[in-house]
């Protein structure tokens, strides 16, 4: 914890503050919140460094990073100001005074939370954002195969400054290139070498986290409770990821990325069903995710399934693959390309061709929508008959979009408690079901029920006993705990879904670390009350 040199005016001062914020409702937060930042803080901090809404830019710097535009419309509540840090003493200092003066406090770092969890609230007001968006300094060592990647860095200047130092080196993290790097690990953060290299979670080798106590904590400090919590426990529950050391992976100089579309017309159920046998069981090298979206319009509108692929590797070695293991696609040397593996991401990403790789240094999101999403987790085929009514569903909505994910590979060798991540062995893919739409005044309660009519419609086919949910895909209809509540039992719902058994243990951790549940949202890792602690030992 940071203290001022000065401590007895430090008392005064924390005691003044607390008094003020609790007896006069007309001093704002920002004022009492800004005179305990600066004492905290070990550099001093500007008055630009917050956005309150009364500054003509408050807009802009809420939505600079919001992809859910659910989340910023004006019955939406905003927070009381946004505080953006240039450094990692303020943002101790932001938890010390947020603790101390009673403010709840939300954490943003890339802002892709589904929910919008990072920067807004459905449970308790006021609040505040913390945004970490200055905290993006990476260093990368060829050396040791490493780098030290800051919260608010994007996945996509990670990869830009690791293939700035290197052309054989990689990592195995998201296929969107705006996702903010903090929170993304904590989830787990799945892409494209997932089946080569496990998930980003599954390559941490150390993490900076400040605690609820302002204290900033490496691996050895935090103790491996902690740093196991942290990869794939969800983000935000635990305190606030300051940076993380990853493990650097090998990709070849050449690799191969390719789109397959078939269409309901060109045999695309009976193809998806072959997919749903062999791609997970395929060369580890090789990646095929599936898009499915509607397209056409009247009479010509149709389903078309998208087959949209990584291999690490020649065309000449893809070609033989696919040929032995899935010759139902008809690949092609036409339809691929040979190419880096930096430049892979931007095909992956969804970048017109012969983009700069520099763009990933601009850290923006090429989409922004109302939407909401669901996931599944898929143990066995889906059948052809399912399928079908699958799309009849996905006809009746005007912009539909799934996307399938393919495990198996290095996903199937690693433990269920290796981390707090627990769907591996058995899955044959992942499912994310979404139901996007642009305007503002466009009806979102119909959009709503029809992706809640799609997912019951897909029960009997995904995971169950707990169906299975991706916790980096916030679901707030599998529940959530209001304010002030800290029930075991009733967060076990989602809870579960998330992390099947690895549950008990993450509100193990939470309860030690956290145990007045400071770092919370509405599907934060709730703590037990101390006397009803279960009884089992944490490996």
């Amino acid at each position: 914890m940071i203290f001022s040199s000065n401590y007895n005016i430090l008392l005064i001062l924390s005691s003044v503050l607390l008094l003020s914020v609790s007896g006069t409702s007309s001093v704002s937060i920002l004022d009492n919140f800004f005179p305990c930042l600066s004492v905290y803080s070990q550099h001093s901090v500007p008055f630009s460094a917050f956005c309150t809404q009364k500054n003509t830019s408050f807009s802009s710097v809420l939505q600079s990073s919001a992809q859910n535009l659910r989340y910023l419309k004006p019955s939406v509540t905003k927070p009381e100001f946004i505080f953006t840090p240039l450094d990692e003493s303020q943002v101790q200092a932001s938890v010390i005074c947020s603790k101390e003066l009673g403010i709840h406090l939300r954490v943003r770092s890339g802002g892709h939370d589904y929910e919008g969890l990072s920067y807004a609230s459905e449970i308790e007001t006021p609040f505040i954002i913390v945004d970490l968006a200055k905290l993006r300094s990476i260093t990368v060592s060829i050396d040791d195969n490493s780098a030290w990647v800051q919260a608010g860095a994007t996945t996509g200047e990670l990869y830009y400054r690791i293939a700035e130092k290197s052309k054989i080196h990689g990592f195995p993290a998201g296929l969107c290139s705006s996702l903010g790097i903090g929170g993304h690990i904590t989830g787990g953060a799945y892409g494209t070498m997932m089946r080569k290299y496990g998930l980003g979670a599954d390559n941490v080798i150390d993490a900076r986290i400040i605690d609820v106590t302002g204290r900033v904590l490496d691996r050895a400090s935090m103790g491996e409770d902690l740093f196991w919590a942290i990869r794939g426990g969800g983000g935000a529950s635990f305190g606030i990821i300051l940076s993380w050391k990853i493990r650097l992976v090998p990709v070849p100089e050449t690799v191969t990325v390719f789109t397959v579309s078939r269409t309901l017309e060109q045999n695309g159920t009976k193809l998806l069903h072959k997919w749903q046998q062999v791609a997970d069981k395929i060369d580890e090298n090789l990646f095929i995710r599936v898009i499915i979206q509607v397209t056409g319009t009247g009479k010509q509108k149709t389903i078309t399934t998208s087959y949209n692929a990584l291999f690490l590797g020649s065309v000449q070695r893809l070609l033989q693959i696919t040929q032995d293991s899935f010759p139902e696609l008809g690949l092609t040397r036409k339809d691929c390309i040979e190419t880096s593996w930096i430049k892979s991401v931007l095909y992956i990403a969804g970048y017109p061709t012969n983009t700069p790789p520099e763009i990933l240094l601009q850290g923006k999101s090429l989409f922004k929508n109302y939407f909401k999403a669901k996931s599944d987790f898929v143990k066995e085929p889906i059948p052809e008959t399912a399928l079908e009514g699958l799309w009849e569903r996905l006809m009746e909505e005007d912009s539909p979009l799934m996307i399938l994910n393919p495990y198996g590979g290095m996903m199937s060798k690693i433990s269920e408690s290796e981390i707090a991540f627990p769907h591996r062995k058995g899955t044959l893919f992942m499912i994310q079901y979404l139901t996007l739409w642009q305007d503002i005044n466009e009806d979102e309660t119909k959009h709503m029920e029809w992706i809640r009519r799609l997912y019951n419609y897909m029960g009997p086919y995904v995971s169950m006993f707990p169906r299975g949910a991706y916790v980096n895909y916030r679901d707030l209809d599998l529940g959530m705990t209001k304010k002030n509540e800290t029930s075991f039992i009733k967060a076990i719902g989602w809870g579960s879904r998330y992390f099947k058994d690895n549950f008990e243990r993450l509100v193990t951790v939470k309860t030690r670390v956290d145990p007045d549940n400071f770092f919370r949202h509405e599907q934060s890792i709730p703590p037990l009350p101390i006397e009803s602690e279960p009884e089992y030992c944490v490996a």
